[in-house]
């Protein structure tokens, strides 16, 4: 008995395995039309990103014009259930739950449980073969009426001329694109070339200054070795913490660009509110405030936002700690939040050095740094990253800066995604 139970469950095991690691959707409905399971392919391919269709009516993934030929098709499919090929001949449709239509291939098959009727439909999208069908039959309605007019050409040895002048101009063409395709490519793989040759040499830079005041620090606490010596200690112990923290943002920023650039970057949306947020995280940042430099908090609107509190919270990191580091002590740091129905917006403003009107054009570029700040640590990536999470999360940003004066960053969110930015 124990073996059976055994066998049981790595069949089971096995079953789920195989089920949810296929590379096809798959869909199990009841009798009543009713979608029982469907494997995490199927919830995908129907823009199910994070729910599941799982008790859904199956009509719902079927176009509005099919639906009353499609609900007696099912039940007598029920009622004498075969395995076969759905639509034979015919070009099926399905929809997705954004409601985007699209062609697919359907297999059918069936199973019992007690008295309980399943049908199981296998499902694969079939876009790309219907677009290469459809570019096959205009390359052969193209090529019938090559050959038609080549028939006609034949017949006069002027326009047979003529015809090869035609080809030879295309074959110039096409020599042309494929130059101007192949200097494409060329700038493109210089441009990597270039940005990871500044990659280098601003990594090489950050990185020296924090590595070498936590080399001096371990070097001088060493020399601290008296009870009377501890503030000293604790002095270079800081030191060596900051120094971390710098070389740990630094790294965070690259991570960042990386799963930026990957695609990599999951938006999860969630309701919360942003009073709460924001007082949380100006406790947390307060400890980077120069002396006599202050928050200035102010909300009106509704309570609640909802949008990916994790990537709003590293966007607001890297805005107020820049607002921290650019502005001069004594110096108001001032935060005003506002949430309509459907927008909500933040806005940053400090009271720091500014940025130069010849810099703003290129202040969201990868590595680029105001010529203002070049005495001032930093790897010219945080902006970029900035800009490219509000861009996620479907947001605008905008900025004013005046030399000498101040900047202010005012960010536009919708108060509600949609589909959870599908």
């Amino acid at each position: 008995m124990i073996s059976n139970n055994s066998n049981s469950i790595d069949i089971n095991i096995k079953f789920e395995a195989l089920f949810n690691s296929a590379s096809m959707a798959i869909i199990v409905v009841d009798k009543q039309g009713v979608i029982a399971m469907a494997n995490p392919f199927a919830n995908t391919l129907f823009a199910y990103n994070n729910t599941s269709m799982v008790g859904e009516i199956l009509e719902k993934l079927i176009p509005q014009r099919y639906h009353h030929k499609h609900v007696s098709h099912r039940e007598g499919y029920i009622d004498q259930p075969k395995a076969r090929t759905m639509g034979l001949g015919m070009t099926l449709s399905a929809i997705k739950k954004d409601g985007t239509e699209f062609p697919v291939e359907i297999s059918l098959g069936h199973f019992k449980t007690g008295e309980e009727q399943f049908a199981i439909a296998y499902i694969a999208d079939i876009s790309k073969r219907k677009l290469n069908e459809e570019k096959i039959l205009l390359q052969q309605a193209e090529m019938e009426y090559v050959n038609e007019e080549m028939k006609k050409l034949n017949a006069n040895l002027e326009a047979t001329v003529n015809s090869r002048t035609n080809e030879l101009q295309i074959t110039l063409n096409a020599l042309k694109a494929s130059k101007e395709e192949l200097t494409l490519s060329l700038e493109k793989e210089k441009e990597v070339n270039d940005l990871k040759s500044r990659f280098v040499s601003m990594a090489s830079h950050e990185f020296r200054t924090p590595l070498s005041t936590i080399l001096s620090s371990i070097s001088l606490l060493s020399k601290y070795i008296n009870t009377e010596e501890q503030q000293k200690r604790d002095k270079h112990i800081e030191r060596i913490k900051s120094s971390v923290k710098t070389l740990t943002d630094i790294l965070n920023e690259f991570l960042s660009l990386g799963r930026i650039e990957e695609g990599k970057v999951d938006v999860k949306s969630e309701e919360f509110d942003i009073s709460e947020f924001f007082n949380d995280l100006i406790n947390e940042m307060s400890v980077l405030l120069k002396p006599g430099q202050n928050f200035k908090f102010h909300h009106s609107g509704q309570s609640n936002t909802y949008t990916d509190s994790n990537l709003l919270k590293h966007i607001m990191i890297n805005l107020i700690s820049n607002a921290i580091k650019f502005s001069p002590e004594n110096s108001n740091i001032i935060i005003e939040t506002e949430v309509s129905a459907n927008t909500t917006l933040i806005k940053i403003t400090d009271q720091g050095i500014g940025i130069p009107v010849s810099d703003q054009v290129h202040l969201f570029e990868r590595f680029f740094r105001a010529t203002n700040v070049t005495n001032i640590q930093g790897t010219g990536l945080g902006l970029h990253i900035v800009g490219r999470y509000i861009e996620i999360l479907k947001g605008t940003i905008q900025y004013h800066s005046e030399f000498e004066r101040g900047s202010s960053f005012e960010m536009l969110l919708p108060t509600k995604m949609m589909n959870n930015f599908e």
